[in-house]
């Protein structure tokens, strides 16, 4: 791997010093006023959908670009860029590259200016991560398409207006990915049901969304019927390396250490027993970084494997559970105090987290899941 950037990359890197020193203040002086202004900021600069093409209003920006911008709002620990996370990783790119001109039209402008709230018909009651094997079915009558099944796991449905759904609509043929079809759903038609999934930390992000004769305009398809195993893959490429993993594990790493000097009021390379477990987690985190290194490398290529991200999501996976496991261990008694209370250390952001990583963890297919896939698709081993 090549580690260094050419001058143009660190004349972008420096533009985007520059527009966080403009317009990020430290965090305790940012007023009820500045996410709007930051979000109208970063539209401005065209740094939403920074990759995305020009002539859908995008940044046009290639991907090592996308990789500064990205490690440098990281760095800054910068909010989000764009409100509509689920329409700027997922459906936009699958809107620019499968979509009707008045699909693009329709949609894009909203994504790019934090105007839509997007969620993600993908997992099902008994199908768990196999989403290929997927229930949920959409009869065409018409001009139309008739729904009916559910989902389930389904982030933030209960604010979502637009649902990016996979529907059964044929016979698979021999594979279980044919007769998909994707579908754009408005998530205030007649017969859908949102019901909460909470969280053992008390939160709201996952519900189970139930679909009874619900109609869809045929013009709401994305692709060719039959084409939704494709077009959601291609969408879920769209940020492959797991660099963005490494960079918020980074700062976790960094809040963590942190925390240990803070509860045990010592350097922790006084604590033998935390010094070794933070050293373990921080030879993971290197891990990660390098190994997202490695598959941006591929990106530029153009060789890059579409299973490369699952080897990151695996270790993020162990990752988080040491990182909550030794946080609970070094607040020790304290532990037990959630957000609100008096003697909590950082409003309780550790509790929540341990009580909060299940979901991230099996969100996206599960450790087991991403083993099958590093041995199948890029091991070559037989199948489980």
């Amino acid at each position: 791997m090549d580690f260094d950037f050419t001058p143009e990359d660190e004349v972008f890197r420096a533009e985007v010093r520059e527009f966080l020193a403009e317009n990020l203040p430290p965090a305790d002086e940012r007023g009820p006023e500045f996410m709007g202004q930051w979000l109208k900021a970063v539209r401005a600069k065209r740094y939403v959908g920074f990759s995305w093409p020009e002539e859908v209003t995008g940044g046009g920006g290639t991907l090592m670009q996308q990789f500064i911008l990205k490690e440098e709002m990281s760095r800054a620990r910068a909010p989000m860029l764009g409100w509509d996370v689920t329409g700027l990783q997922w459906v936009g790119p699958a809107i620019i590259n499968y979509g009707t001109e008045t699909q693009k039209r329709q949609f894009i402008p909203d994504i790019l200016d934090s105007k839509s709230v997007w969620c993600t018909g993908y997992s099902e009651p008994d199908v768990g991560s196999d989403l290929a094997s997927l229930q949920c079915r959409a009869e065409r009558i018409g001009d139309e398409y008739v729904i009916n099944g559910s989902k389930i796991w389904t982030s933030l449905a209960h604010y979502a207006k637009w649902m990016y759904m996979m529907v059964r609509t044929g016979a698979r043929n021999g594979s279980k990915h044919d007769g998909i079809t994707c579908l754009l759903v408005p998530m205030d038609t007649p017969g859908i049901d949102v019901q909460p999934i909470n969280s053992m930390s008390g939160g709201h992000m996952f519900n189970q969304v139930f679909f009874v004769d619900v109609h869809v305009a045929l013009e709401n398809r994305l692709g060719e019927e039959g084409q939704g195993w494709q077009v959601t893959m291609n969408a879920l490429q769209n940020e492959r390396s797991g660099l963005v993993e490494t960079m918020a594990a980074h700062r976790t790493f960094a809040d963590l250490v942190e925390l240990a000097k803070e509860v045990r009021g010592q350097s922790p390379a006084r604590d033998a027993r935390a010094s070794r477990r933070l050293a373990e987690i921080e030879a993971k985190v290197e891990a990660m970084h390098l190994n997202g290194m490695r598959a941006l490398t591929l990106q530029l290529a153009g060789h890059a494997h579409q299973s490369q991200s699952s080897i990151n999501k695996l270790i993020m996976a162990d990752l988080l559970i040491e990182i909550n496991d030794l946080s609970m261990e070094l607040l020790g008694s304290r532990n037990q105090y959630m957000p609100g209370s008096e003697e909590t250390v950082a409003d309780g952001r550790w509790q929540a987290g341990a009580l909060s990583w299940p979901t991230t963890v099996i969100g996206g297919g599960t450790s087991n899941i991403q083993r099958n896939i590093i041995g199948e698709r890029i091991l070559g081993l037989a199948k489980d």
